[in-house]
């Protein structure tokens, strides 16, 4: 079972960037599709980037546009989200998720593995 441990997170203001990382343990890190949710009070949990394992193909939320960028090293197994042009509707806790399934989902219920989140507070 693959553990996973989120961090970056903390307040920005509106316009400014932040780099999330999700470090994830195991030596089979490679073989696990990778993705990041997001949580706002009284919101329900929402999809926002996943990256594939095998071809690294990568999806993303329509309310990214553009500003977000998944990433993943195996080699430190650990995967990345770059946000920038960051809004204060992006405030929300930001979870790490992964799922052995080849082909990345946007469903939370498609990633049987989660961190346990990392705050993203943009002021305006």
């Amino acid at each position: 079972q693959v553990q996973l441990v989120e961090s970056g997170g903390g307040l920005v203001q509106a316009g400014g960037s932040l780099r999330l990382s999700c470090a994830a343990s195991g030596r089979t890190f490679s073989t696990y599709t990778m993705g990041w949710f997001r949580q706002a009070p009284g919101k329900g949990r929402e999809f926002v980037s996943a990256v594939g394992w095998r071809f690294e193909n990568k999806y993303y939320a329509d309310f990214v546009k553009g500003r977000f960028t998944i990433s993943r090293d195996t080699t430190k197994n650990t995967m990345y989200l770059q946000m920038d042009s960051l809004e204060p509707e992006d405030t929300a806790v930001y979870y790490c998720a992964a799922s052995r399934s080849v082909v990345p989902g946007r469903g939370v219920s498609e990633y049987p593995y989660w961190g346990q989140g990392t705050q993203v507070t943009v002021s305006s």
